[in-house]
């Protein structure tokens, strides 16, 4: 069941998401002693961060992160790293607290997703945060997602409509400048997570938000997985929510 929420602004979005994931968080480690959580990257995360890295009352050194997705033989000093990006917004901010687990997919993406594979496999995901793709994926998989896969990080190959994405929100210089395969969770070991929130704001999701929650569960639209997930909160501003029904 997804719960749809349509917020003011992208400030108040990430506000929200922030809040209802710190308290998933504070929950878990109260009940077990422990958290793990799964952070994103990208433009849609930048004010969800800031406010979750500010959250009170959580003792970051319980919690055990890992991140969705890299690019295939992406530096950790290039400015479109996704590592670089938590470093900078997620770790830091937390003098390093947290146990972060990140993907590096410099050198063998295969043997560094069955690598990841093996470390999250031990860790029930508490919460997820996440966004959707413009081209409706989750996390960087790409229509048509492979929804059947329990491998729980894979490598994959980026469509154009990813990559422009890319391009689009300033992280890369030109289409070709773009990584073509990524290491990225699947859908299965997302869909594991307890929580799932996602932060979808602006105009030029609005499409993918339509697909994902009005049409059917389609690997051609790959965040229509969520769906079927127990407990996801979709959160959005009035732009990306401006073609639903």
């Amino acid at each position: 069941m997804v719960n749809t929420r349509i917020l003011s602004d992208k400030q108040v979005l990430g506000a929200t998401g922030a809040a209802l994931g710190a308290a998933a968080i504070r929950q878990a480690i109260a009940q077990k002693g422990k958290a793990s959580i799964i952070v994103a990257t990208g433009a849609s995360q930048f004010e969800l961060l800031q406010n979750l890295v500010a959250a009170e009352d959580i003792d970051w050194s319980r919690v055990t992160a890992f991140h969705l997705d890299e690019y295939v033989g992406m530096d950790i000093t290039h400015p479109a790293s996704f590592r670089k990006y938590l470093q900078e917004r997620f770790v830091a901010p937390l003098g390093g607290n947290v146990t972060f687990h990140p993907v590096n997919a410099e050198g063998n993406p295969q043997a560094e997703a069955k690598r990841l594979s093996a470390v999250i496999a031990e860790h029930d995901i508490d919460v997820c945060f996440a966004g959707i793709g413009e081209n409706c994926h989750l996390a960087f998989n790409d229509p048509p997602a492979d929804f059947d896969t329990e491998e729980p990080y894979i490598v994959v190959t980026l469509d154009e409509a990813c990559r422009k994405q890319q391009m689009g929100e300033g992280w890369f210089p030109s289409l070709d400048a773009v990584p073509e395969q990524a290491i990225s969770m699947s859908i299965r070991q997302i869909l594991k997570s307890r929580l799932i929130i996602l932060s979808v704001p602006d105009e030029r999701k609005a499409q993918a938000v339509k697909d994902a929650l009005e049409g059917p569960v389609d690997p051609r639209h790959p965040a229509s997985i969520v769906q079927t997930h127990p407990q996801t909160i979709l959160l959005l501003d009035p732009d990306s929510a401006s073609k639903l029904s």
